[in-house]
């Protein structure tokens, strides 16, 4: 081989390894930048109203971030949160007890608050009955709850387990499954039409699924009695993976928050959002969640304190761990109180 092949060999070479370097990062950075983005929807009802609702709104996202957005539903709310783990959900609409899930679990962190469309602080967990049930209270409820057939929500429903979980059932000392005769779990609307139609006694649901109900099938509405209303319930969160590039974050970010405020067609802005009930979105942080693991821990404590199968010594150590961290709580609380 001459010197002067040898040295075009080698430029060759080099050549041909710089290249290869050179697209196998643009290959790298052309993945990364696909600009797609799976949106996750939580199951409060059947897949293909949701799909209706949302899909005027993940068309304007496409539109103005200029990222691919693909709707993500899942059977149930733990689908989204699994999803969200395993990075095939970026971004995702939760309850805050699904949002917990998903920050505690899911490597998520809530940037954003839904607002309600017409301007109150949050919604609201009811139970209801049917119209012509002699039941108008939890006391007739309960009073007659061996006898009846209750359907409660998702477990990682706020609005449909949490809530009347703590405030129906574990501040009575109660267990759905041990104080009624039957116990089912159901979405928001499954929940409503079942009761509706008396396939079922009593169920969990939320006002906002209700004001749905009273769009899409007004006479079912009708046939519905609330015998028990929560506390107001802070409004949703918007949850992204901490590891979305910033670029990514910032793009949402302003997308979100300019929706239905200071863009051009804030009109029609305004009316794909009270088709989800909602109002313009503000900004939030993990924050949030705060009084829902409150809600969470006495929720425990509830039931450690109820369970015959520790010892005095295993209950007591177990309650002090849960009031050390209700304790926790209650500062951070007062320092954000502050602010």
């Amino acid at each position: 081989m001459t010197t002067a092949f040898r040295k075009m060999f080698v430029t060759s070479i080099t050549g041909l390894i710089a290249l290869c370097l050179t697209l196998a990062f643009v290959s790298k950075t052309g993945a990364a930048e696909k600009r797609v983005l799976n949106f996750g929807i939580i199951n409060t009802e059947a897949s293909q109203n949701l799909r209706t609702l949302w899909e005027p709104f993940l068309k304007d996202m496409e539109a103005r971030t200029g990222y691919k957005v693909n709707a993500f539903f899942a059977s149930d709310y733990a689908g989204i949160v699994t999803a969200m783990q395993y990075d095939k959900v970026q971004i995702a609409w939760y309850g805050n007890k699904s949002a917990m899930e998903a920050v505690d679990r899911a490597n998520g962190e809530v940037f954003l608050q839904t607002t309600a469309y017409d301007g109150s602080a949050g919604y609201y967990s009811h139970i209801i009955v049917n119209a012509d049930s002699p039941m108008n209270s939890l006391d007739d409820m309960f009073a007659r709850a061996k006898d009846l057939s209750f359907s409660n929500g998702d477990p990682n429903s706020t609005s449909g387990f949490l809530v009347p979980g703590y405030y129906v059932f574990a501040k009575r000392g109660l267990d759905p499954k041990k104080t009624f005769k039957r116990v089912l779990n159901a979405n928001h609307e499954t929940n409503a039409l079942s009761v509706a139609n008396k396939q079922v006694d009593a169920a969990t649901v939320s006002s906002e699924a209700l004001e749905r109900l009273e769009r899409a099938h007004p006479d079912k509405r009708k046939l519905i009695k609330v015998i028990w209303t929560s506390p107001v319930i802070p409004s949703d969160p918007l949850v992204w993976r901490k590891d979305l590039p910033e670029n990514v974050k910032s793009t949402l970010r302003e997308f979100f928050l300019a929706y239905g405020v200071k863009d051009a067609q804030i009109s029609h802005d305004k009316e794909v959002l009270k088709a989800l009930l909602w109002g313009p979105f503000r900004a939030s942080n993990d924050d949030q969640l705060l009084p829902i693991r409150q809600l969470e821990l006495f929720k425990e404590k509830g039931a450690l304190a109820a369970n015959a199968g520790l010892s005095e010594t295993e209950k007591a150590a177990k309650i002090k761990a849960i009031d050390d961290k209700l304790a926790e709580l209650d500062r951070r609380m007062a320092a954000l109180q502050k602010k």
